[in-house]
């Protein structure tokens, strides 16, 4: 007999199933925000950001805080530490920049 999962099995399944349309729903919200002109192209974003900070960029969260568009990226800099950038995706102006613990 087929016995059902453990609660957090299921949650953990409910998790999992739940991902691919947050990122989907995620893509959808940058992809009309780029066709309203409020935001930059992601190529555009993170040449910004590596002229700021050299390195590899490993992450990129894009949000919208106070009505304004922004990235966060987390790079691996060419000293190996790694960094958080934060960019106004309208005007790809620097706004933070610190090194990760």
């Amino acid at each position: 007999m087929i016995q059902p999962p453990s609660r957090r099995t299921a949650l953990l399944l409910l998790a999992c199933a739940a991902w691919p349309a947050h990122a989907s729903e995620d893509a959808d919200r940058a992809r009309r925000a780029l066709e309203k002109g409020e935001i930059r192209p992601l190529d555009e974003v993170l040449r910004a950001a590596r002229a700021a900070v050299p390195g590899d960029v490993v992450a990129v969260d894009l949000k919208r805080d106070d009505g304004q568009w922004r990235y966060k990226l987390r790079i691996l800099g060419t000293d190996g530490k790694r960094r958080s950038v934060k960019v106004d995706a309208g005007s790809l102006k620097i706004l933070d920049e610190d090194e990760d613990d």
